[in-house]
């Protein structure tokens, strides 16, 4: 994998997610009729608290990797916080919402990426 691809920094987004506790992260391969993004990063946490811990260890992992951050959704209370780096995008959602909007049925036919070891 080449480092700073889409992939890799997906990959780095779904390890610094983990780090926080996040539950059920999920990397997407987003299907070719997805022209904006390649993949999607999927996480969910019980509290706020715990969404912005979050968010706050992927936006400073990324930084650390050298990627820009385009546009930031969902700051304060917000129960579904979204982080566009142009290839990738990552979701971070409190649990109830992450069942209501459910992206991965949304997304069933992208392809689902191992990003552990």
């Amino acid at each position: 994998m080449i480092k700073n691809s889409a992939e890799y920094m997906a990959k780095v987004a779904a390890r610094a997610a983990d780090e926080k506790k996040a539950d059920e992260i999920r990397v997407l391969k987003m299907p070719e009729v997805v022209a904006e993004t390649e993949y999607f990063v999927i996480g969910s946490a019980s509290t706020h608290v715990q969404v912005r811990a979050i968010v706050n260890s992927i936006t400073a992992a990324l930084e650390d990797e050298g990627a820009e951050l385009l546009r930031y959704e969902g700051r304060g209370d917000n129960s579904w916080v979204l982080l566009d780096y142009g290839d990738i995008v990552v979701h971070v959602f409190l649990e109830e919402d992450r069942g209501y909007y459910d992206l991965e049925k949304l997304w069933a036919d992208a392809e689902h990426v191992t990003w552990y070891e």
